[in-house]
C-alpha cells in the first residue's frame, strides 16, 4: 500500500498525498513535511520532523545497554556473596537476597518480586516451591545488570528533575527525561564522558515524539 502512495506522490511531480496518523514514527517514515493539529482541528505547526521536535519537544528518550559481566567477574561476585562459585549451582532465593543486603542498594533488591524488575527470578524460584532455588548465574547476571542500571538512574537523577524508566529487559534500559535547559548534544557528551564509569556498552538519545507532547 505504501508503495502505491509513494508512486502517486511522485507522479509527474504534480501530486501530493496527505496522510493522518497518531504515530510520529509512521509520519517520519512516510512524510517529508509534518503538520500537527490539536483539539479537533486547530493547526498547530508545520515543518520537517527535526524542526518540529526542536520547537515542541519536551524531553529525551535514552536507550542504554550496560556491559554484561564476564565469567571471571561473575565468579568474583559469587565469591563476595559466599556462594559456591559454580555458576550452574542453585541457591535459595531468599537466602541469596539476604546475602546481598550488605553490598547492593535495598531499593534494587526490593525489585525481586512478582511485579518487579526481578520477576523472572521469582518465577524461576516458584518452579520448586519447597526449595525456591535459582541458578547462581541467573541471579548474578541480574544483580550486575540492575546495579549498573541503578547507577545510571542515580546519575540521571542528579542531572534531571525527573527520570522515568520506560522499559527494562536484561542489560537494556529505556529512560525518559525532561528537556529542561539541556541540549541533546550536551546529553550525548555527558553519556560519552561517563560511559566507562557507568558501565555503558552502547547508548542512543532521541527527542520525545509528538504523540507524547500533544
Amino acid at each position: 500500500m505504501w508503495q502505491v502512495v509513494e508512486k502517486i506522490s511522485q507522479r509527474d511531480k504534480r501530486s501530493a498525498v496527505i496522510l493522518t496518523t497518531h504515530s510520529m514514527e509512521e509520519a517520519e517514515a512516510l512524510s517529508t513535511k509534518l503538520g500537527i493539529m490539536v483539539r479537533g482541528g486547530v493547526f498547530r505547526c508545520m515543518g520537517s520532523s527535526q524542526h518540529i521536535k526542536n520547537k515542541f519537544g519536551i524531553g529525551y528518550e535514552v536507550e542504554i545497554k550496560v556491559n554484561k559481566a564476564s565469567y571471571n567477574e561473575l565468579i568474583e561476585m559469587a565469591r563476595n556473596l559466599n556462594l559456591s562459585g559454580d555458576l550452574q549451582d542453585k541457591v535459595n532465593l531468599t537466602k541469596a537476597i539476604s546475602a546481598c543486603e550488605a553490598d547492593y542498594d535495598p531499593l534494587m533488591l526490593e525489585q525481586i518480586r512478582e511485579d518487579g524488575l526481578g520477576a523472572d527470578l521469582v518465577l524461576e524460584a516458584s518452579m520448586d516451591p519447597e526449595r525456591r532455588e535459582v541458578r547462581q548465574r541467573n541471579l548474578l547476571e541480574w544483580l550486575n545488570a540492575q546495579d549498573s542500571g541503578f547507577k545510571i538512574i542515580n546519575w540521571m537523577c542528579a542531572n534531571f528533575e525527573k527520570v522515568e524508566l520506560l522499559e527494562q529487559c536484561g542489560e537494556f534500559f529505556k529512560l525518559r527525561v525532561p528537556k529542561e535547559d539541556k541540549t541533546i548534544g550536551w546529553l550525548f557528551g555527558q553519556l560519552e564522558h561517563n560511559k566507562r564509569s557507568l558501565g555503558i556498552q552502547e547508548y542512543s538519545v532521541s527527542q520525545t515524539t509528538l504523540e507524547q507532547i500533544f
